[in-house]
Parts: C-alpha cells; sequence; structure tokens
C-alpha cells in the first residue's frame, strides 16, 4: 500500500549566481560583487573534484562551518581565487560549471559545504555519480539544463518538475521530498513506489547480485531505482562524525542499529596527520579538529557496540585501510558492501558489489540495513592477450583512464565488469587495484565474476574453501552498454600526469626528464602485498648492483594494513627495504589524503606516487604523478621518472 507522494511545490533563487570560470579573474569579479552572464564567464571549469570543493584539511569539520569553505581548493588558470567565506558572503545560491562536476572522493562534506553557504542549486554539463547522491540526500538540487539560468535570473519560479523530469520514482519522490531521511520516513509511514513487473531478460554478474540483495530474483533492469541490502556497511574516522550527527539530528538521537554485526568503522586516514601538516594549520585549531574525528567515531563504536579497527597501541600506526582490511577479512563473493569511500570498489576484485556512498546513506542504511542504488549500465573491459614483464594493473588503470570513452564522461555510474584472458592470470591484489581505480574512472564499481583465483585468494588469506555457485557469472546476451577492448600485450608501463588521473601518458612517451623529490608506494592502491613485491624486486635488483635510492630522493613505502606489513616481514622484504634506504610508514592512507609522511611541502617539489588520484592539492601543493609500484621504486633509484626497464638500461644490464 502507498500513501500519497509529497507535493510538487515551485521554487525560487532569489539570489546570485555563481559561474567556475577557468579564469581566475572571472571569479574575482564575481566574488567582489560583479554579477556575469554565462558567455562572460566562459570557459567553464571542468572536472572540478571535491578535493577542490573542499580540501583534505576543511573535512576536519563536520557540521554548519564547513559553509565557510566552499570551492577553497578550486584550481583557475594558475591560482586559487576562492577564500574562506567569500561564497556565502557573496549570497550565492546558485553554481554553474562544466562536465564532470564532483568527480574523485565521495565526501558528502563538498555538497553539504555547498549547502551550508547558501548554494541551493548546482547546473553543471554532468556530474559524478557519487556526489549527486549526496546532493540529493541532503536536498540540494542538480540539473544539465543551463536553459534555467536566465530563467531564474528573470526571478522565474521553477517548478520541481524541472528536476525530477527523466527520473524514476523512487529518485523523483526522493527530490521531492527534500532528502534521504525525509524518503525514509515516507516509507515507513507506507509510501512506496508503484509495483512493476520485469519480463525475464538476461542479466550481468552486477545486476544478478542487486536483484537478490532486493530480497528476490525477479529480475532488474538498468536505471531502476531501488534499495538493497547491504552485508556490510563501513565507515572511516573522516566520515563517521558526520553520519553520527546526521543520523542524530534526523531521528532526535532516538534510533536504534539494524543488524549491527555488519557495520565496521576504520581509523585510518588521519593516522600520521600531525606528521604533514603545516605549523600555520595546527597553530588554528586544525590538529586538534582532525584528531577530534577518531575521538568521536570511537565513543560512537563503544557506545553501539560496533567493530573498531582502530590505532596501534604499541606504536604509531593503525591496523589498516579500510578497503584492505574489507578485502582481506570481510567481503565475500556476491554480497553487497557500501562504504564511506570512493575506493569500497575495491573489493569488485573479489566478486562483491562494492560501492561508495556518503554520510547521509550511511548513516541511514545504519538504522534501515539498505542503500539505495540506480541499478546501472555496464562497461565491459575485455583485457586480450598477457602482460608484459614490468607491465602492472596500474598501468592498465591509468591506459584505461586515458581512453576518449572514459575522459569524456560516458562511463559516469556504470560497472565496470572486468574478463579476458590477461585478467584470468592476475592476482587478486591486482584486480583490486583495477577495481579500486573506477572511482577514478567515474564509474559507480568495477567487479569480477569469481574464479578459481578467488578460490584461492580465499582459501590463502582466510581459510575458507568457497564454492562459487552457478549464478556468479553474467548471462550469454546480457546488455552492456559499451565494450573497451585492451590489447595487454602491447601495453607498457604508464604515467599520469599532474593535475588529473586520466593525463595518461606511457613512459617511453615522456620525452622530457622528470627529477623527483619523492616517491611515495602505499594507499589501498598501492599498499597491497602485490604491490610491495613489485617495489621489492627493483629494490633487490638494485642492491644487487650496489644501488640504493638516489641521493636527492626520499621514498617512503607504506604498508596497506598490519596483514600486508607481516607478510613483507616473514618474506624477508624488510632487509632489502632498509639496504635500499627505503623509510617504511605503518598502515594507513597517508599521504594519499594528504596527511602524512610522502606529502610535499613546496610547489616546486616533484612526487611519483602509487596513489590513486593526483588531483591538485590532494597530495600537497607539488606536482604529483601517478605510476604503478615498480615505476615508483625504480624512479626513487634513479633519481627521475624511469621505468624498471628504463632502470636497467641506465645501468648497463
Amino acid at each position: 500500500m502507498s500513501t500519497a507522494s509529497a507535493t510538487a511545490p515551485s521554487l525560487r533563487f532569489d539570489g546570485r549566481i555563481l559561474f567556475l570560470s577557468q579564469d581566475p579573474q572571472i571569479i574575482d569579479r564575481q566574488l567582489a560583487g560583479e554579477d556575469l552572464s554565462l558567455d562572460m564567464a566562459l570557459p567553464l571549469r571542468t572536472d572540478v573534484s571535491t578535493d577542490e570543493i573542499t580540501p583534505a584539511n576543511i573535512c576536519y569539520y563536520y557540521d554548519e562551518k564547513l559553509g565557510e569553505f566552499p570551492y577553497l581548493g578550486l584550481k583557475c588558470g594558475d591560482r586559487t581565487p576562492v577564500k574562506a567565506g567569500s561564497v556565502k558572503a557573496g549570497g550565492f545560491r546558485v553554481t554553474v560549471a562544466g562536465r564532470r562536476y564532483g568527480k574523485g572522493s565521495s565526501r558528502e562534506a563538498s555538497p553539504f559545504a555547498e549547502l551550508c553557504a547558501g548554494v541551493r542549486l548546482v547546473i553543471a554539463d554532468s556530474f559524478e555519480r557519487i556526489y549527486r547522491q549526496n546532493c540529493r540526500n541532503l536536498g540540494l538540487l542538480t540539473s544539465t539544463d543551463f536553459g534555467l539560468i536566465e530563467r531564474i535570473r528573470c526571478g522565474e519560479s521553477i517548478p520541481i518538475e524541472e528536476f525530477t523530469r527523466g527520473e524514476d520514482e523512487l529518485t523523483a519522490e526522493l527530490i521531492r521530498r527534500g532528502g534521504l531521511f525525509k524518503l525514509s520516513q515516507a516509507r515507513r509511514e507506507g509510501w512506496a513506489p508503484q509495483p512493476r513487473s520485469v519480463a525475464p531478460r538476461a542479466m550481468t554478474y552486477a545486476e544478478k547480485i542487486i536483484a537478490r540483495a532486493r530480497g528476490g530474483e525477479q529480475p532488474v533492469r538498468p536505471g531502476e531505482s531501488l534499495f538493497v541490502r547491504a552485508d556490510w556497511r563501513y565507515s572511516h574516522e573522516y566520515v563517521t562524525p558526520m553520519s553520527v550527527t546526521v543520523l542524530e539530528r534526523a531521528t532526535g538521537g532516538d534510533f536504534h542499529l539494524k543488524d549491527p554485526q555488519g557495520i565496521l568503522c576504520f581509523s585510518d586516514h588521519l593516522t600520521f596527520v600531525h606528521h604533514s601538516m603545516p605549523a600555520e594549520r595546527k597553530a588554528i585549531g586544525l590538529l586538534d579538529a582532525a584528531q577530534n574525528l577518531q575521538r568521536v567515531q570511537q565513543l560512537f563504536c563503544e557506545k553501539y557496540g560496533i567493530r573498531l579497527h582502530g590505532l596501534l597501541r604499541d606504536r604509531e600506526g593503525s591496523e589498516g585501510i579500510s578497503h584492505s582490511i574489507m578485502a582481506e577479512r570481510y567481503v565475500l563473493p556476491g554480497q553487497v558492501a557500501a562504504g564511506t569511500d570512493s575506493h569500497t570498489t575495491h573489493c569488485g576484485a573479489l566478486g562483491a558489489l562494492a560501492f561508495g556512498v556518503g554520510a547521509t546513506e550511511i548513516a541511514n542504511s545504519w538504522v534501515t540495513g539498505e542503500v539505495r542504488l540506480e541499478v546501472p549500465r555496464v562497461c565491459k573491459v575485455l583485457l586480450q592477450g598477457r602482460l608484459r614483464p614490468g607491465v602492472e594493473a596500474k598501468d592498465i588503470a591509468l591506459h584505461i583512464l586515458r581512453t576518449p570513452y572514459v575522459r569524456e564522461g560516458h562511463a559516469i555510474g556504470q560497472v565496470f565488469e572486468y574478463t579476458g584472458e590477461a585478467l584470468a592470470v592476475l592476482p587478486t591484489d591486482e584486480r583490486a587495484t583495477l577495481t579500486n581505480m573506477v572511482a577514478e574512472m567515474g564509474g559507480f564499481t568495477g567487479i569480477v565474476a569469481p574464479d578459481e583465483e578467488t578460490r584461492r585468494f580465499l582459501r590463502e588469506r582466510r581459510g575458507i574453501d568457497f564454492r562459487i555457485e552457478p549464478w556468479m557469472c553474467s548471462d550469454d546476451g546480457a546488455a552492456v552498454a559499451h565494450t573497451i577492448e585492451i590489447d595487454c600485450s602491447r601495453l607498457e608501463p604508464m604515467l599520469a600526469r599532474p593535475g588529473d588521473p586520466g593525463s595518461g601518458v606511457s613512459v617511453s612517451e615522456l620525452k622530457e626528464q622528470v627529477p623527483i623529490d619523492i616517491a611515495y608506494g602505499g594507499s589501498c592502491t598501492g599498499g597491497k602485498r602485490e604491490d610491495l613485491r613489485h617495489c621489492h624486486e627493483v629494490l633487490e635488483w638494485a642492491v644487487g648492483h650496489n644501488l640504493k635510492v638516489h641521493s636527492g630522493t626520499r621514498f617512503i613505502v607504506q604498508f596497506g594494513s598490519q596483514d600486508v606489513r607481516d607478510f613483507s616481514l616473514r618474506e624477508g622484504m624488510f632487509e632489502v627495504f632498509s639496504r635500499a634506504g627505503v623509510e617504511l610508514i605503518e598502515p594507513g592512507c597517508g599521504a594519499c589524503v594528504n596527511a602524512g609522511p610522502g606529502v610535499s611541502d613546496r610547489t616546486d617539489q616533484v612526487t611519483v606516487s602509487s596513489i590513486n588520484r593526483n588531483f591538485p592539492g590532494r597530495s600537497g601543493p607539488g606536482r604529483l604523478w601517478l605510476a604503478s609500484p615498480s615505476t615508483v621504486a625504480a624512479s626513487a633509484i634513479a633519481g627521475r621518472i624511469v621505468s624498471f626497464d628504463q632502470l636497467r638500461a641506465l645501468f648497463g644490464e
């Protein structure tokens, strides 16, 4: 039975319009009080990341104070023109930008900062999935209709249908109600979308998981919005406090957690923040604010009996990065995992449907056991041939990122289903690099149907003799939106130039020499067992040739988890690392989130890193190149960016 839908009002946006232009002077003029037209503001900034909307240090706040800080990291030309408080003081109600707005991190702090600053609508050519979903969960409107600009300028009231047109019934109701908790309340009171029957159809593996998680095996179809039961709902200290705040405000503090054994919390992002935070930020209390996030999370876990993978008691460090631990200890094929981080997609390597959500979504899931999703279309990635020695999964990911289909935003919100001859021989850790970096590709998640390698991984890491059920694969004839075919035998080591993971270039295409100050191996993408093996292989060769880390370079290796650290110790890697001059760091996200050793502290510094994204300011003010673990290690020895093959050639082998 369903109750009436929410009423459909018309909305007025009484305030100014802020155009995020590529020209910093255009931003200056608007912040100074001048109102400009769209034509005057062109070209607009594209690929605005959540790192730019709310830089990492801004996310130490998790309440209305965020309204002082939207767009502080926005790079326009050669500078960041937006200052604290300027957007709120400017009376802006609408923000306008180009394509792929809100890419990158799943941090809900970004749309929440916009909302708290007074912004009520964001207009862009296209939006990243998690950002737009976070907006809808909060009640911040989004649109791709640039025709609204003049209508708003003329003072016209805009019907709510302008923002629900083309959406499925559940999403439209979410927008009308003005947020996820309001929709959940309506569901408790009896509202439900009209039941729909779907004719039998061939389904992809991801669609089958969704159908089962909905509570049956009735087929689902792309574009359908629904709630599914989540086996795992996890959060980390960067987001848990905001989620707790959202939940307490929505419920008045009167709530009960659903299936608390499926809820996990992690301390991973800010473990080493005190090492990298500049003194001027510490002086204004940002370190205290950062460390308070951990305390809030710990109190929440203690109060409600939630399992917390926290900080180490006997030494500095954490138990590990959330995604690494989830893959090593918890997630199984066919399950649904939702986490407060865009790289939750990591666990798709085990054949799970794993995806990132924001603070409101995870808070709602704590009390309902469910998460909302729109059944995504599938982009099939067919990895043909065999990888050449020295070419790794990171190189495949960086190659995919520079394909036109991904760079132009066609893959936004899709499932990347990996398959093919080259995939079949990749270890699960390497597969996790491919699924992890779907976050950079703009996809909903990445997934690998379970196979004998999956069974080997579960048997070796957890002692589980897992049985692959017949349904755990895509049906013959299942529809896909697009297929990316890659001849892996032709791939070579890849890089991404500073500024964006999609700015890929092969090492052989790099004509200039790039001296480096910092090499960093770590993060959820680059801190797994196989990643450490790749680093070790390079360094073992180096010390065997009487080489060590270049005198002008600092090489930091950070483990993804204690399990990885213990494995490296057992395998004898520590001795080689020590002889080569590597700095070993206990587990944590570290430099990947601008919070630990490996962060640059000057604009003239150059870093080569195994992390997953290199948006402006992501890991300090310097220039950050992305590369595979072996390329990072080889570059550390050479003192400039080189592949392992190039390193060997340099020294006569």
